[in-house]
């Protein structure tokens, strides 16, 4: 018998929204990561806001919508709220009932500097990190360091001399003029700077965001934008990884690529109780003679440095993300502190999307390894070729062998996490 069809449906439902997310859907447990840190944030919130006065918007829903934007790759404000208004798990996700009106896109941007103001996103990054679950899943040891270049929202056309001249025809036509960063700048992001990634690349207005990766399961653990320059890179790893070494209270490790390979960086790293495991820029120049690289045989000889540069890789994965499903690609925000804050809740979303899965392949991992069988001959020779003293064994790099299992399969899942955790709606 066929079905009538109606047109309207009920005017009310006796389902919540909690009830409709499947069990098993990825948001559940990011969603319960995510509580867990605001309630611990709970007090940093409450001292941004005054004692009296008419309720706001809770700080909490706006930090929780502004994730799901990130998940989502949801390109504004203004959309972000229109999905916010229809679909119930967004709905369940940010803490608002079916019934609860959407609050105006321009609350974000009144809100942004609030938030910015009480460093909330690194007190995030902070709280999420020394989560009781998240904090083994971290090495304290072993780190990577990167750059990646951010596009900012200014068009060439917006950059003109600083002194105003030759601006007649409203910088419509540039071509043959030699623009410098030292003489112009965007009157639409005076922030930006012009930068090209590489010789026959063209140049860009953009920011270039920095992230430091630990290397046992590749998270991100700090991060930072600056002005894009030829050093910005190497002075960005060094304040960074400063931090990391000042915690650790020993000596660390670091991976990163040519780029860093210069003098001054690698004797700044080792002053800083931090053994530079950089990629050896030996190439031949223009000129046809050859560089110097500032890493020699003491470095590379060690195991740990071609571990290192086997960890490295997964950094690459970290930006691959936020340009492909996050957004960082191209950022819609104007002046490096509004670019900063942007690029750290990506760092925080990317963090939340990999955190659940490595949770659940933690206890499989360690089952596995201790119900391995082993011969008495493999314990001889385990016994036989053990490292000779525990300087050998902190140059490893990923550290045992479940954890470099760890990073293998951390490497796989994050080729494309977006699709495998994150089903769009």
């Amino acid at each position: 018998m066929r079905g009538a069809f109606v047109d309207q449906g009920g005017l009310f439902s006796y389902i919540a929204p909690e009830a409709r997310v499947p069990a098993n859907h990825p948001l559940r447990k990011i969603r319960e990561l995510v509580r867990g840190v605001l309630g611990e944030l709970n007090r940093s919130l409450g001292r941004l806001y005054a004692s009296e006065g008419r309720p706001s918007i809770p700080p909490e829903q706006l930090l929780s919508a502004l994730l799901l934007q990130v998940f989502y790759g949801i390109r504004s404000e203004r959309q972000l709220m229109e999905q916010l208004n229809y679909n119930l798990m967004y709905r369940w996700f940010v803490g608002l009932s079916p019934d609860d009106p959407v609050w105006d896109p321009t609350t974000f941007t009144k809100n942004r500097d609030r938030l910015q103001n009480g460093e909330v996103f690194a007190k995030f990054m902070t709280k999420l990190l020394n989560h009781p679950q998240v904090k083994p899943l971290l090495s304290d040891e072993h780190f990577s360091v990167d750059g990646t270049l951010i596009e900012a929202w200014a068009s060439h056309k917006s950059f003109r001399p600083k002194d105003g001249s030759g601006d007649e025809d409203g910088g419509a036509n540039f071509h043959g003029q030699q623009r410098k960063n030292d003489t112009h700048a965007s009157t639409s992001d005076p922030d930006s700077r012009l930068y090209r990634k590489a010789a026959g690349r063209e140049a860009k207005l953009c920011y270039m965001g920095h992230a430091t990766m630990e290397n046992r399961h590749g998270l991100a653990v700090a991060g930072t934008v600056t002005f894009a320059t030829g050093t910005a890179e190497r002075r960005a790893s060094e304040i960074m990884l400063k931090a990391k070494a000042k915690k650790a209270g020993r000596r660390i490790t670091v991976g990163e690529d040519k780029a860093y390979d210069t003098a001054d960086h690698v004797a700044n790293l080792r002053a800083l109780n931090v053994t530079p495991h950089v990629v050896q820029n030996d190439s031949i120049t223009a000129t046809g003679k050859r560089r110097q690289s500032a890493i020699d045989g003491r470095t590379t000889r060690h195991k740990g440095y071609g571990l290192s540069q086997s960890c490295r890789a997964m950094i690459e994965c970290i930006f691959g993300w936020g340009k492909q499903h996050g957004t960082v690609r191209k950022t819609t925000h104007r002046g490096i502190t509004k670019v900063t804050t942007d690029f750290m809740l990506n760092l925080i979303a990317y963090n939340l999307i990999r955190i659940p899965k490595l949770l659940t392949a933690q206890p499989t991992a360690l089952t596995t390894s201790r119900s391995r069988p082993t011969s008495s001959k493999t314990k001889r020779q385990k016994k036989r070729y053990s490292p000779r003293s525990s300087a050998d064994a902190r140059s490893t790099a990923c550290g045992s062998a479940e954890q470099s299992a760890g990073h293998r399969q951390a490497l796989k899942e994050s080729k494309s996490p977006q699709a495998s955790l994150l089903r769009r709606h």
